[in-house]
């Protein structure tokens, strides 16, 4: 029979989608499962948004620019101009999605055997879109200990080649809930224009800033115009994982003017999205202001539960809505699949996502959960509860 190619063989699996057949087959069992796999908010999607998809005029669903609409990129650009931003709609192209930025991105700076320094733990499909590129992700590993903060400059300069393209951040971080500080940014700032590197910012969840702490966007830094390259999307500032509109910004002319030969490849991002995506644009601050407010009660109500637990660490994120948890077990992809296989509660049970595939080094994280704490803090505190009941489980 025809074979797979060996890219396709090296494809990794989601550690947060891989284990969804067990939770199906525990709720088909009855079992009641609560999701802290995945980073999908329960936070209700802005009114404006939806109102848009709703009562709109169209009579032909007809293709988009590739780019995006100019109506959408130029309030876009008003909309980081507000957040010390300075970009136009020409430095924007709109993706389907965050992902779809990172792999135009890839695509546009790499050719397959260069290499991208990346901070581990990260997105688990960083993995991913750098297989599907050809390309080798270069981890620079963060600690626990450390509350996984910017590893030491002499770190990262260690692992420069000359096959070395770009760093890559995730600011605030998924899995680790870290903000980088002003501080950071600017020493990422200064190995980046040493060795003439991108510096490939992900910042998604930059509105989820907590503790009195500000988000530093790359595309702010003086001095980084031909350097910086910041990706973001819709999908957890405005709770709109299904809309699938992302973006990629960048003041480096030759970049967007490659990475648009890959928008026009896939021709155009959604209509309808782009539409809900323009109008959310209107959401009132006093939406964020009460969202930042809900996560961080489920934030500290997670950590302090945790935190009783005997065995397990936990790092304190500054943003973002993940925590990465070390627990008392060996491996935890075993443990995340027992827990839906052969554990329940009152026909309960928690689903997480295990780390280790979060790391591309081998054999890290494996002692290591990420928890999204996208519940109401209820069942926060219950799905610990769960958690704590089944470590002595499965430890006895």
């Amino acid at each position: 029979m025809p074979s797979i190619s060996n890219k396709g063989q090296l494809m990794p699996e989601s550690p947060i989608r891989k284990l969804v057949p067990f939770a199906e087959a525990a709720k088909k069992n009855g079992t009641k499962v609560y999701h802290l796999n995945i980073g999908q908010p329960d936070i209700k999607t802005p009114q404006v948004a939806l109102d848009a998809v709703k009562n709109n005029t169209i009579e032909v669903l007809s293709y988009a620019r590739s780019e995006g609409s100019e109506e959408y990129r130029n309030k876009l650009a008003d909309y980081y101009q507000k957040n010390n931003i300075n970009v136009q709609a020409t430095d924007i192209i709109a993706t389907t999605g965050g992902s779809e930025a990172l792999l135009f991105t890839i695509g546009s700076i790499t050719d397959p055997g260069d290499e991208i320094i990346i901070p581990e733990p990260f997105y688990a499909n960083y993995n991913g879109f750098s297989t599907a590129s050809g390309v080798k992700v270069v981890p620079v590993i963060s600690s626990i200990d450390d509350n996984f903060a910017l590893p030491k400059i002499e770190d990262f300069e260690k692992l420069i080649t000359s096959k070395t393209k770009a760093i890559l951040i995730c600011n605030p971080g998924n899995p680790t809930g870290y903000l980088y500080s002003k501080e950071e940014i600017e020493k990422l700032k200064q190995i980046v224009l040493k060795h003439d590197l991108f510096l490939i910012a992900d910042e998604v969840y930059r509105e989820f800033a907590y503790d009195g702490n500000t988000h530093h966007s790359v595309m702010a830094e003086a001095g980084l115009e031909q350097n910086a390259i910041m990706i973001d999307s819709v999908s957890k500032r405005y709770s709109m994982c299904g809309a699938r509109i992302g973006c990629i910004v960048s003041k480096n002319k030759d970049f967007i003017n490659t990475a648009i030969k890959f928008a026009q490849a896939r021709l155009s991002p959604p209509t309808y999205a782009l539409l809900a995506s323009e109008a959310a644009l209107d959401t009132p601050q006093s939406y964020f202001d009460d969202v930042i407010e809900e996560y961080v009660e489920r934030r500290n109500t997670l950590i302090s539960e945790l935190q009783k637990i005997e065995g397990v660490k936990v790092a304190n994120p500054k943003g973002a809505f993940y925590c990465i948890a070390e627990l008392p077990v060996n491996d935890t992809d075993a443990f995340a699949q027992w827990l839906l296989e052969k554990f329940n509660d009152q026909n309960e049970t928690v689903m997480v996502a295990p780390a280790g595939g979060f790391y591309s080094t081998k054999g890290e994280g494996k002692n290591q959960v990420r928890i999204a704490y996208v519940l109401n803090k209820k069942d926060l505190i219950r799905c610990v509860e769960i958690l704590k009941i089944a470590l002595n489980q499965y430890n006895s």
